[in-house]
This record gives structure tokens, C-alpha cells and sequence, in this order.
């Protein structure tokens, strides 16, 4: 029998398979907030943060008891440096998020107001094509231990896997204004997979400030407690996204993970995306429904994107890919929902997530959209399992369906157990669908004249590439990311 041909094949699909000895996935920000400060309470030479954006202002634990330490990032990090005689802090964060910042009264003067140590280095990233973004979401500590995934260290994120209605926990940091449910997800890995992550965050550094920083001292390896593994002594690939720019070539490994995970699912395909929007990967969706005998395709979105202008690129570019992956869908195997609170209040989608079958699960920052495929950076971490793992096939399946039965607010056992009974994925789903905490189908809007004209315009705000934004008569305008 001839094997089968690996999915994660590094310079095509990924950028580096490295060892991991344990990886877990982490499921919204309370956890991950309060994960990140422990990690850091424990570095000892380097920490690295480098991401779309910070606020100095959240709190990383706000349901802990207050201690020593302080629990607003900023003052966090500020305490811990100085405490630390040998340990460096760096923190990259996308040069025109500084922008937004004005908008919620964080200027680049209130960061330098906790940025008190010699050892403290905040940078902006400008390292990009006009209107690109810095978009990955990498922490490193000491090359021992690192984060990646969706969630930024901002205001707005932090929230727990109940999504409740009503959480006083959920505030912003100064006006002290509510904000609604957030789902997010993210990675933790050690060993060589953390080390590798050193290496992306220090080029990035490198790339962005022109300061060239060796890796630090080697460190034994490192955990956190109470953090369960997903899986232990597992390959991890790495797949980024690099847009053109300057001398250096465009990377695209993470649209080839995603085309080549579309055209080899077999049985169901399970995303959770910010976005849908980006063409190449809907013609692919649409030719795997148009198979008799292809996959289930089931999407978890928003049900509108987070702001206006968002919303009227990418939710006009969704309705018309909706309507075009309708058309394909001749065997009724796909599906787009979003999730609701108990009350019935959208839960904003941030998660990016990809389950094909039981052998690749992918968690990461990169979203359903064109910019995400080659306009922006990203980065994207990667199991997959081989025929004979049985045990991480089984983890794959495990994870998607906790994620599904978070969204249809019921047990894990007995979502699965319907599952088996139904034999379908989407079958399932709607079996279990209910009035309260549940998933409810995405209806597109109607186009219309004005949808049609904001379609014509989405190269210059979801480009596919560098190149296209050039191409249009238009001058480039800037796009907010998420």
C-alpha cells in the first residue's frame, strides 16, 4: 500500500516541522491571559511578545486574588524586568495599530509612562507593503516555551468559555463600558517548536527595527501548571504568510496548507474564521461540494464583523461567496453558522481553526480572507496524525468537537454520542441545535447595488497580494485589521 504523502511538507505547506514534547490548544482569553503571566513569572533571560497589538491597561488575571505582582500588563511587565537582572523584555506591536490606539486614548507617550528599564524594549513594526498588517501573535520565554495563535494581549479579548450575557468581568480598561462575548483560540508549545517560534519573533524583530538579537541561553525544558497537553512528543508545523516587500520574496505556505487540506478532506472540514472572503479558497470549497461523494464543510463565523468598515468589505465579499458556494452545494453538505449567548446575543468569532478530518488540526492567526493568504504576516501552528496514530487522530476529533459543543452549549459526551448515532457532522449539529446557548445558520444579506460597488473596491481593502493593491487606479486606503 503506498503511503500516503504528507500534508505538512516543509517550504510548501509549512515553513519548519519542529518537535514538540508537549503542545496544548488554549480556548479563550481568560485562560490564556492568565497562562501568559504565569509563563512570564517564570522566564529567566528573554521574553518576546509580538503581535498585531497590546494595551498596557487589561488585566491579565482579574478573577485571581490580588498578590505581589501587579495584574495590568503594562505594570506587569515593568515589575517583572526590574525584578529580573538578566532577563529582557521585547514587545513588537504593528506600527499603524498605534493609530487605532489614539481612538481608545493610548498614544505611544502612555506606553513609555510604564516603560521604566533599560531592559523594557517597545517597538512598532513598519516592515510591511503600504496597507499590510503585522499580523502574527507570537510570545516566546527564554526559546523554552511559546504562545501562537489568534488572541492579542488588548482590550476587548478577555473572556471565558461561557460567553456569558452579562460579565462584569468584561470591561475596557479606562471608560470601564462593557463589551460583549469574544471567542478566541490559541497554542502552547516547549522544546524545539518553542525555539523555532525564537526564531520567527527574533527575524521579525530583526526586520522591523534592524537589530539583530541572538537567541538567549539555553534553558531546560519548561511547562505550566494546570495547563493540560493536547498531545505530547509530537511534529508541530509552522506555516506563515510574508508579503513582498523590498528585497524580500513573498511566502504563502499557509494558503497551500489550507488548499491542500480543502482538496484532501474526506469526510468533514471544520473552520472557525473572523472572515470569509477569500475567493481562492471558496472555488476550492465549491469544487469538493460539487463531488458526490465529497466532504462536509462546516464554518464558524461572526455574524457581523467588528466594525463598519470590516463589515462592508468582508461581509459583502461573504454574502457573495455564500451565494456562489450555494450554487455548488448540489448535495446539501455545507454549512455557516455563528454562535449565540443564552440570551441570544452574537459571540464575536476571532478563533482562527481548522480540523480536516481526524489528521490536521490547524490553530493560528491567519482568517478566511485574502489578506490573510498574502497581503499580511501570519503565522499558524500545525499537528497532523499519520494513518497509525490513533491517539492524536482521536485528539483532533476531541478538540473539534469541544469547540462545537462550547458553541451548542452542551456536553462533549453528548454531542459525540449524537454524533455517532447520526453519522454526519452537520446532521448532528442540527439535532442539537436549541432556542438558548447554541449555533444558528448565517443568512447572507442581499447584495445590492451598493454590496456590488464595495466588491469592486475589496482589492484595495482584502487584497490577494501585494501586486493587486497596485494594480487598481486608486490610491491604497487603510484597512483596520482585527
Amino acid at each position: 500500500m503506498t503511503p500516503q504523502r504528507p500534508i505538512l511538507r516543509p517550504q510548501e505547506t509549512c515553513w519548519r516541522l519542529e518537535r514538540a514534547e508537549r503542545m496544548a490548544v488554549i480556548i479563550d482569553a481568560a485562560d490564556y491571559f492568565a497562562l501568559v503571566k504565569q509563563a512570564i513569572l517564570g522566564a529567566r533571560h528573554s521574553v518576546m511578545l509580538i503581535a498585531w497589538d497590546f494595551d498596557a491597561r487589561i488585566r491579565l488575571d482579574p478573577s485571581a486574588p490580588r498578590g505581589k505582582a501587579p495584574d495590568r500588563l503594562g505594570r506587569f511587565l515593568n515589575w517583572v524586568v526590574s525584578s529580573r537582572p538578566d532577563l529582557e523584555i521585547r514587545v513588537l506591536k504593528w506600527d499603524l495599530g498605534a493609530v487605532k490606539a489614539l481612538g481608545r486614548g493610548m498614544t505611544p507617550l502612555f506606553v513609555l509612562d510604564w516603560i521604566t528599564d533599560a531592559r523594557m524594549h517597545f517597538r512598532l513594526d513598519g516592515a510591511h507593503p503600504m496597507a499590510s498588517v503585522h499580523h502574527q501573535k507570537v510570545v516566546v520565554i527564554d526559546d523554552a516555551l511559546a504562545f501562537c495563535g489568534g488572541i492579542d494581549m488588548t482590550a476587548d479579548r478577555w473572556d471565558t468559555r461561557d460567553h456569558l450575557d452579562e460579565d462584569p468581568r468584561r470591561r475596557r480598561p479606562t471608560t470601564r463600558r462593557s463589551y460583549g462575548p469574544w471567542h478566541d483560540v490559541t497554542t502552547a508549545v516547549n522544546g524545539p517548536a518553542a525555539r523555532a517560534l525564537g526564531d520567527l519573533a527574533r527575524e521579525r524583530w530583526e526586520q522591523a527595527t534592524g537589530e539583530r538579537l541572538d537567541p538567549p541561553p539555553a534553558c531546560t525544558s519548561r511547562w505550566l501548571d494546570g495547563l493540560e497537553p493536547l498531545v505530547e512528543d509530537v511534529e508541530v508545523g509552522i506555516s506563515r504568510t510574508v508579503p513582498d516587500y523590498g528585497d524580500r520574496p513573498g511566502v504563502h505556505e499557509i494558503e497551500a496548507l489550507y488548499l491542500e487540506a480543502i482538496a484532501r478532506t474526506e469526510r468533514c472540514l471544520y473552520i472557525e474564521s473572523q472572515y470569509f472572503a477569500s475567493r481562492r479558497l471558496a472555488e476550492a470549497m465549491a469544487d469538493r461540494l460539487g463531488e458526490p461523494d465529497g466532504p462536509e464543510i462546516v464554518v464558524v463565523n461572526p455574524l457581523t464583523a467588528n466594525g463598519w468598515l470590516e463589515e462592508s468589505v468582508m461581509g459583502a465579499s461573504r454574502a457573495r461567496l455564500l451565494g456562489m458556494l450555494a450554487e455548488a452545494d448540489r448535495f446539501d453538505r455545507f454549512r455557516i453558522y455563528y454562535p449565540v449567548t443564552l440570551k441570544g446575543e452574537a459571540i464575536y468569532v476571532h478563533a482562527k481553526v481548522l480540523t480536516m478530518d481526524d489528521r490536521l488540526l490547524k490553530v493560528g492567526s491567519s482568517n478566511l480572507n485574502n489578506r490573510s493568504m498574502g497581503f499580511d504576516t501570519e503565522c499558524d501552528l500545525s499537528v497532523e496524525a499519520g494513518p497509525e496514530e490513533t491517539g492524536l487522530q482521536e485528539r483532533i476529533l476531541a478538540l473539534r468537537d469541544d469547540l462545537i459543543s462550547e458553541h451548542l452549549g452542551v456536553q462533549r459526551s453528548g454531542f459525540q454520542q449524537t454524533l455517532a448515532a447520526k453519522g454526519s457532522l452537520i446532521a448532528a449539529i442540527e439535532a442539537m441545535r436549541s432556542p438558548g446557548r447554541s449555533l444558528r445558520p448565517f443568512e447572507p444579506p442581499e447584495l445590492g447595488v451598493v454590496g456590488e460597488k464595495i466588491i469592486a473596491d475589496n482589492d484595495l481593502l482584502d487584497p490577494e497580494r501585494v501586486s493587486s493593491i497596485w494594480s487598481s487606479r486608486r490610491a491604497p486606503r487603510l484597512k483596520r485589521a482585527p
